[in-house]
């Protein structure tokens, strides 16, 4: 199974926005996948994200979807550094490993 194309569903004034931009950009041109970035769109999030122990969803969260359209989230936590600041090489590695997972 193949992966078709990233979604992020995220917000501009989110603090980890632009983490999760870069990493879903860089992801899509190492695939060679198609990108969509979604604003603050909750639906989404309802239908497909990850939800906390109230069963409330957060932002921002990065999905794939797979050839047979289903949607998987593979980074819903942007890893932080010893400086306690995103570590976007890490969410990019950790959302790559799991797009292998299941595309193997």
């Amino acid at each position: 199974m193949k992966a078709k194309k990233l979604i992020l569903v995220t917000s501009e004034a989110h603090p980890m926005h632009k983490a999760f931009l870069n990493v879903t950009e860089q992801l899509s041109k190492e695939l060679g996948i198609e990108k969509e970035v979604k604003m603050e769109d909750y639906s989404f999030l309802a239908d497909y994200g990850e939800k906390d122990d109230l069963g409330m969803s957060w932002l921002p969260q990065l999905f794939v979807e797979l050839e047979d359209g289903k949607i998987v989230p593979i980074l819903t936590k942007m890893p932080l550094g010893a400086d306690l600041k995103a570590d976007s090489t890490k969410g990019k590695e950790e959302a790559l490993n799991k797009i292998k997972s299941l595309t193997s």
